[in-house]
């Protein structure tokens, strides 16, 4: 199906560009969303004598994107999970997950805005995009930590701990070692 961008579209094309799109591609996402339209002459039409006013709006929108990144940028966020002693989480962290911790920290945003290109599936420090507008993204910091000690001494390291010494520090459950027993060999 051709369509006639409305915005910016990432991998796809500036506003106004009329280019070819899969028909389900077209008709779930790009259409309901005001982000295309389908490409007739009376669309074309309507589209140049609407074009100043969706130039301005789409400016209006990117200059609050840039004053909301400008504030986002670079900060971090803590989120406590249940992981194995080798630091595999016991799930994964979403876009939901991470959007909502946010605006717990006081900026609004949503799951889609959230970008995580490979899932969330260790303890430590990992590095997301946020994408406030098709042409403002920014970087934040998502903490992974089984508790607040640890997600303060992975943010102080920059890294994640050793399991380890993880352990050894009191921090997380201990094995018992039975004394003065030998287990026999097999």
């Amino acid at each position: 199906m051709q369509v006639i961008l409305l915005e910016r579209v990432e991998n796809l094309g500036q506003m106004g560009d009329e280019v070819v799109v899969k028909d389900g591609y077209a008709r779930n996402y790009l259409l309901p969303r005001k982000k295309a339209l389908r490409a007739t002459k009376q669309a074309r039409e309507r589209f140049e004598q609407e074009r100043v006013q969706l130039e301005a709006r789409n400016l209006e929108r990117k200059k609050e994107a840039e004053a909301v990144g400008a504030k986002l940028e670079g900060q971090s966020v803590v989120l406590l999970r249940q992981a194995s002693e080798g630091g595999q989480l016991y799930g994964s962290v979403s876009s939901r997950d991470v959007a909502e911790a946010f605006t717990a920290k006081g900026f609004s945003l949503e799951k889609r805005q959230v970008v995580i290109e490979q899932a969330i599936k260790t303890l430590g420090l990992h590095k997301l995009k946020v994408a406030l507008h098709p042409e403002v993204s920014v970087s934040v910091t998502v903490n992974v930590a089984r508790s607040e000690e640890e997600a303060e001494r992975q943010t102080a390291a920059g890294t994640v701990p050793d399991a380890a010494a993880f352990f050894e520090e009191g921090a997380g459950p201990k094995a018992e070692e039975p004394e003065g027993e030998e287990t026999p060999a097999a």
